[in-house]
C-alpha cells in the first residue's frame, strides 16, 4: 500500500473558510497538496477520478474566493466533487466513499450544507443555479440569506438540451448568475457535435498568456472601493473576452477562455466577477482531465478500481464470465454482420454500453450523439421510419430522461425502435441516482411496447435476435451491470416466441416466476427450501409484457402459492401479473400471490449484493417469502 502523501496546508484546512487565511501562493500549493491527496485516496478506493483531478485549481480557487455554503456552488453531474468533499470536512471519510454507509460518490444534500444541491445526471446544474438565484432575490431563506449562485459544468454536459433551456431562461431574467464552463475536451468519452466544435474555435487562437495578463489588469483596475459601478465591471470583462457569441446571444456576459490550471489567472478573474457581475456571466475555463496522473489514458481516468500509483495497475478481480455488456455487444455486432440495416446508438456512452466495440466494425453505422437522451430516443425512431433498425442502447436510469420521447415519437408511432437497457436493477457503488429500478413500469404500461429481461446472458444473445426481428412495434430488453452467471452460451441467438416464458423445474405448493437477473438466487432459494422438504416450481418469465398468460394462470391453478421475483419498482412486472389474475378470477380459488420488488426507498450506495439484501431480495430473502407465505414459520416457531 502506498503511502498518504505529506501534506501540511491541506492539514490545516477543515473548513472552506480556512483558506481565505491563506496567500495565493498557499493556495497554489494547497492545490498541489490537494491532488496528491485525491490520487492516494482514490487509489485506496477506487472511484470516479479524472473529472476531479482536472477541477483541483479550480476547486481551491472557487472555495477560496466564495464564501460557501452561503454561496451556493453546484457542480454539475458531480463526477468532480471529490476535492470539493475534501475541502469541506470531510476528508477523513473519503476512504468510504461509494461504500455501504459511506459517502455519496456524487453531491448529496442530505450529506453536507456545503452540497446545496445533489446531482448525478447531467445538464441540470445551470437551472438549478439560477433557481437559487431567483430564490435569493425574492427571499426564499430568511434565516440564513442566500449568496451567489455557481454552476460549474463541463463541455459534455453543455451538449445536454437543458444546459441551453436554462441558459435562455437566465438570460431573459437577467439574474445575477455565474456558470463555469469546465472545458476538457473529455466527458467520459470525446464530446461529438457542433457543441464541441464551436468551443474548440474559442479557445483555438487564444493564447493563455494574453488571458493571464487581461485578467491581471482586470484587477489591477478594480481599487476600493469600487466607484464606476456596473458599467465599469461589463467594459472590464470584455477586456478579458476573446469572442462568446453564442453565450453573449443568449444573454450571458463572457469571460475566457482562461486556463483552468493557472491558480493566479482562476483567482483574478473570479475576485474580479465576485465583486463586480450584475448579471448573467459565464467564465469559460480549459483543464485536463486527469491533470498530474491519469491525463494521458484514453478516458482519462474517468473511473477507476483500486488502483497502485506506482504503475497504475487497477485490483481487479478475475472473472470467467464475459459481462453482459460484452454479450449485448458481440451479439449486435453478429447480426449486424448479415443485416446492414442495424444500425446502433449511444449518449455519450459507448465504452459503457460497449457500442465501442460495435463502431470499430461499423464506423458508419453507430452514432454517438452525446448527452442528448431525448435527441437519442427520437433520431432513432427517425432512422426506424426511414427503414433501419436502430438499437438505442441507454442506461435504464439514463432513458428517465427521454421517456417522454419513448411515449410520443416511438410508442404513438409503433416504431419499431429496439431498446438495450443495460444497468437494470441495483447498480452498487453509484447508488440510487443509477439504479435501474423504473424501467419496467414505465415500458410495460405502453401499448404494443414488447417487454423483456434477461435472467443470463445466453438469454440476452437470444433477446438481440428476437428484439431484432420484432419487426412492427417497439421492444426492450433489459440486463444488469457486471458480469454473467457462467452459462453455456450459444454461437447466435435464437429468436424467442413472443410473450412465452420457460419452465426451469417442476416442483409443488409453491411457484416462483422469475422475470430477469435474479434467477440464480430464484434457484438457490429453491434448493435451500427442497432442503426443508418444499420443492417449488421455478419458471422465468422472459416477457413483461405480452406475458405468457397460459403459463401463467397454470401455475396459479395448480400450486398454492405463486410469487413473482424482479428487479424492479412496484408497478412493474408482478403488478401485471397481479392484474392479470384478478381479471381472470384466480383469487377467488384461495391463491395466495405475493410479489417481490424493490422496496419503496432509495436505497444508498453499497455493493449489488448489499443493496439486494437492504431490498429484501437475495436467496435468502426468497426463502423466507416462500415459508411465510406457506405458513411454514409459524409452525416451525410453535414446534
Amino acid at each position: 500500500m502506498s503511502e498518504r502523501p505529506n501534506t501540511p496546508l491541506l492539514d490545516k484546512v477543515h473548513q472552506p473558510a480556512d483558506l481565505k487565511h491563506l496567500s495565493d501562493h498557499d493556495l497554489r500549493k494547497l492545490a498541489d497538496e490537494l491532488r496528491a491527496e485525491m490520487i492516494w485516496t482514490v487509489s485506496q478506493t477506487g472511484g470516479h477520478f479524472g473529472a476531479g483531478l482536472g477541477v483541483v485549481e479550480m476547486t481551491v480557487a472557487l472555495h477560496s474566493v466564495f464564501d460557501t455554503p452561503r454561496d451556493k456552488l453546484i457542480w454539475d453531474v458531480s463526477h468532480q466533487c471529490y476535492p470539493h468533499k475534501i475541502l469541506t470536512g470531510r476528508r477523513e471519510q473519503m476512504l468510504t466513499i461509494r461504500q455501504k454507509d459511506g459517502l455519496s460518490g456524487f453531491t448529496k444534500r442530505s450529506e453536507s450544507p456545503f452540497d446545496p444541491f445533489g446531482a448525478a445526471h447531467s445538464s441540470t446544474s445551470i437551472s438549478a443555479a439560477l433557481g437559487f438565484a431567483v430564490a435569493r432575490d425574492l427571499g426564499g431563506d430568511c434565516e440564513t440569506g442566500q449568496g451567489d449562485a455557481i454552476a460549474v459544468i463541463g463541455d459534455g454536459a453543455m451538449s445536454g438540451g437543458m444546459a441551453f433551456e436554462a441558459m435562455n431562461n437566465a438570460g431573459h431574467l437577467g439574474k445575477r448568475l455565474i456558470v463555469i464552463l469546465n472545458d476538457n475536451e473529455m466527458s467520459i468519452a470525446p464530446p461529438t457535435g457542433a457543441m464541441s466544435s464551436y468551443l474548440s474555435r474559442l479557445y483555438a487562437g487564444a493564447p493563455f498568456q494574453e488571458l493571464k495578463a487581461a485578467a491581471k489588469g482586470a484587477v489591477s483596475l478594480l481599487p476600493e472601493p469600487f466607484q464606476e459601478g456596473a458599467r465599469r465591471a461589463k467594459e472590464l470583462l470584455k477586456s478579458a473576452t476573446v469572442g462568446g457569441t453564442l453565450f453573449e446571444e443568449l444573454g450571458f456576459s463572457y469571460v475566457g477562455p482562461i486556463d483552468g490550471h493557472d491558480m493566479e489567472s482562476l483567482l483574478a478573474v473570479l475576485r474580479t466577477v465576485k465583486a463586480r457581475a450584475d448579471g448573467p456571466i459565464l467564465i469559460h475555463a480549459i483543464t485536463k482531465k486527469g491533470k498530474g496522473y491519469a491525463e494521458h489514458k484514453p478516458d482519462r481516468g474517468h473511473a477507476t478500481a483500486k488502483f497502485d500509483i506506482a504503475t497504475g495497475e487497477q485490483k481487479k478481480a478475475p472473472s470467467n464470465a464475459p459481462s453482459y455488456t460484452k454479450v449485448f455487444a458481440r451479439s449486435l455486432i453478429a447480426e449486424a454482420v448479415d443485416d446492414p440495416k442495424v444500425v446502433a446508438v449511444t449518449a455519450a456512452m459507448p465504452d459503457g454500453t460497449g457500442l465501442d466495440l460495435f463502431a470499430e466494425r461499423f464506423p458508419t453505422r453507430c452514432f454517438d450523439v452525446g448527452i442528448a437522451e431525448q435527441h437519442a430516443v427520437t433520431f432513432c425512431a427517425g432512422m426506424a421510419a426511414g427503414g433501419l433498425k436502430p438499437f438505442a442502447a441507454i442506461y435504464s436510469t439514463f432513458l428517465q430522461r427521454g421517456y417522454d420521447q419513448v411515449v410520443h415519437d416511438v410508442a404513438i408511432q409503433r416504431l419499431p425502435v429496439r431498446f438495450a437497457i443495460d444497468r437494470a436493477g441495483l447498480v452498487g457503488a453509484d447508488g440510487c441516482t443509477h439504479a435501474g429500478s423504473y424501467d419496467v413500469g414505465y415500458l410495460a404500461n405502453l401499448p404494443g411496447f414488447v417487454v423483456m429481461a434477461a435472467s443470463d446472458e445466453a438469454e440476452l444473445r437470444h433477446m438481440v435476435r428476437t428484439a431484432l426481428e420484432i419487426d412492427d412495434r417497439p421492444s426492450a430488453f433489459r440486463f444488469p451491470r457486471g458480469e454473467g452467471v457462467g452459462v453455456e452460451m450459444p454461437d447466435r441467438g435464437v429468436a424467442l416466441e413472443i410473450g412465452k416464458g420457460r419452465m426451469i423445474a417442476d416442483g409443488n405448493r409453491v411457484a416462483i416466476l422469475n422475470f430477469g437477473a435474479r434467477l440464480k438466487e430464484v434457484q438457490e432459494a429453491a434448493e435451500r427450501l427442497a432442503q426443508k422438504g418444499i420443492t417449488p416450481t421455478v419458471a422465468d418469465a422472459r416477457f413483461a409484457k405480452p406475458l405468457d398468460e397460459e403459463m401463467i394462470l397454470q401455475l396459479a391453478r395448480h400450486h398454492e402459492a405463486l410469487i413473482t421475483v424482479e428487479e424492479g419498482a412496484v408497478g412493474g412486472f408482478g403488478s401485471h401479473v397481479a392484474h392479470l389474475l384478478a381479471e381472470k378470477g384466480v383469487f377467488d380459488s384461495g391463491l395466495k400471490y405475493r410479489s417481490m420488488v424493490l422496496p419503496d426507498i432509495f436505497i444508498d450506495q453499497a455493493s449489488p449484493a448489499d443493496m439486494y439484501a437492504v431490498a429484501g431480495m437475495n436467496a435468502e430473502d426468497i426463502e423466507a417469502k416462500v415459508l411465510r407465505t406457506l405458513g411454514v414459520e409459524i409452525i416451525e416457531k410453535r414446534a
